[in-house]
């Protein structure tokens, strides 16, 4: 997992509270799982997969940004985002 994903997952996990289902799973749990999900997800798919189900709408929210940050190729070697990576993807 590159460190982006997993910083923000951390963030979330410490800032989560408790998880509104009834499975046995603590909120931390279902946020990776989602996580994992999400990487997991083929090309374009838009679904909200079954595993983040748990997960609260901002939470949710901020993992698609980590994902498609991710994705984009807009983070250096060390997970940070890089500003110029960005920059230069969107030139002609």
């Amino acid at each position: 997992m590159r460190r982006a994903t997993a910083l923000l997952a951390a963030a979330l996990l410490l800032g989560g509270g408790t998880a509104g289902c009834s499975d046995s799973k603590s909120y931390d749990e279902i946020v990776k799982d989602c996580t994992q999900a999400l990487k997991g997800r083929p090309e374009g798919e838009k679904t909200k997969p079954d595993a983040c189900k748990g997960v609260h709408a901002d939470d949710y929210d901020a993992l698609l940004m980590s994902q498609v940050i991710d994705d984009l190729g807009w983070t250096d070697e060390d997970g940070n985002v890089d500003k110029n990576k960005m920059l230069d993807s969107l030139q002609p």
